[in-house]
């Protein structure tokens, strides 16, 4: 029988990242080669052309993607960011990833992911309004509450997602609040949105650390990204009784071996919008930060920062991956090799955000609300039922953490495929 010639579509540094774990864990659990292909690559993806008029009348066309992982599921969900470097080869890893982390932690979807290639930090907020009400005018025939669901991410945020929201509900002629997530209390949102994904990284964080008997008032933290997630978690272990080093952004990193004041860092990002020049600590590099001697490190920004360069100069206890594929599949060769960094992989440590954009799916479609303790004593109910399969997983074949995450995610992604069968 001849081989499939797979399209090149895809072809990215990032995507061959997420083929590569692919087909690492599918091997590791003998995965038939009939399901192979079909489980691996994308249903569907979208490309769309974005003209939008700016305020001086000109007029500028963007480029916007949407990928459908995994339809098996349920319908497919996942972030929209807005970001200069966007690529559909990164949208479909993310996409890719987004399936195996909604299997993991028994959700009814598949994945999907994003994304524009912009600036949003160039453009005016009536010009942001215009382009993202056109991207999702040009996605209403592909996507829809049992469909396809956005969220935010990168580059975009609540406010974002409301005037997606409502563009829709212009388009059906009703209110559609769970088309989709993140988006304003007042709109439809879930209580505990905003801070799922930090709070969720920051209590994985804490539960292995009590794995490993290190005490919350020992432990010292460096947190690359002072984003949504990456502050958020920072306020979270903070309030745990750790202590943050060292911050970073995408001007300048911060140190401070005494610990960091977050909510002063938070005030002062709020007015001056970065952290150059905040005077909490001594100013370093990204680079600088990723190697500090610390208990924890937390990648919160972009993919592919933790490279075989710099795995072996690491000098943390835990890595807890709170960007999605920050570490790159040689360096995790380096870091198993090692064997003395424990690594929270991002399919799981990063899983917090996606769960309680189901609960707000969920509470849309009900029209009944829940309140924040509600919603974060369930979000963390799913993460330590799932922390306990993939530690099992683990254990039973001796895999390590993001291989045992990994094949438990793939794996049940499979089963909905072979139990569906192929569509004549």
């Amino acid at each position: 029988m001849s081989k499939v010639i797979v399209s090149s579509l895809y072809n990215s540094p990032v995507f061959k990242q997420a083929c590569r774990q692919f087909d690492q864990a599918a091997d590791a659990i003998s995965l038939p080669e009939t399901l192979r292909d079909r489980t691996k690559y994308p249903r569907r993806c979208f490309a769309v052309s974005l003209p939008i008029q700016r305020d001086d009348g000109s007029v500028t066309v963007f480029e916007g993607y949407r990928v459908q992982h995994n339809i098996s599921t349920g319908p497919s969900k996942g972030g929209i960011r807005f970001h200069q470097k966007v690529t559909i080869g990164e949208v479909a890893a993310l996409a890719m990833w987004m399936s195996w982390k909604c299997s993991l932690v028994g959700l009814p979807y598949g994945g999907a992911k994003g994304g524009v290639i912009v600036n949003p930090n160039q453009l005016s907020e009536s010009e942001l309004e215009r382009l993202t009400r056109r991207y999702m005018q040009e996605l209403i025939p592909f996507i829809g509450p049992d469909t396809d669901v956005p969220a935010p991410d990168m580059g975009t945020n609540e406010k974002l997602m409301g005037w997606m929201m409502d563009t829709y509900s212009n388009h059906v002629g009703h209110i559609s609040p769970s088309i989709v997530t993140g988006k304003p209390i007042a709109l439809g949102g879930s209580q505990g949105r905003r801070e799922a994904t930090g709070a969720g990284v920051a209590y994985l964080t804490k539960r292995y650390l009590e794995d490993f008997k290190i005490p919350l008032s020992e432990t010292t933290v460096v947190i690359q990204g002072f984003g949504n997630v990456g502050s958020e978690a920072a306020l979270a272990l903070v309030d745990y009784g750790a202590k943050v080093v060292a911050i970073s952004d995408y001007t300048t990193g911060i140190y401070n071996p005494q610990g960091i004041d977050i909510r002063k860092a938070l005030q002062y990002i709020a007015s001056q919008r970065v952290l150059l020049d905040f005077d909490g600590g001594e100013p370093i590099t990204n680079e600088q930060l990723l190697e500090l001697e610390c208990t924890v490190l937390i990648p919160a920004a972009l993919q592919r920062v933790i490279t075989p360069e710099n795995a072996g100069k690491l000098r943390c206890r835990i890595l807890s991956e709170a960007a999605n594929g920050p570490t790159t599949y040689q360096a995790d060769r380096v870091l198993e090799k090692r064997g003395d960094i424990e690594v929270i992989p991002d399919v799981i440590c990063n899983a917090g955000g996606v769960i309680v954009s189901y609960f707000e799916w969920l509470q849309n479609r009900q029209n009944y609300y829940w309140d924040k303790e509600e919603v974060m004593t369930k979000l963390f109910r799913i993460l330590d039922r799932a922390k306990e399969s993939v530690e099992a997983q683990m254990r039973r074949y001796g895999f390590s953490r993001r291989l045992a995450a990994q094949t438990l995610g793939i794996q049940r992604v499979a089963d909905a495929k072979q139990g569906r069968g192929l569509f004549p």
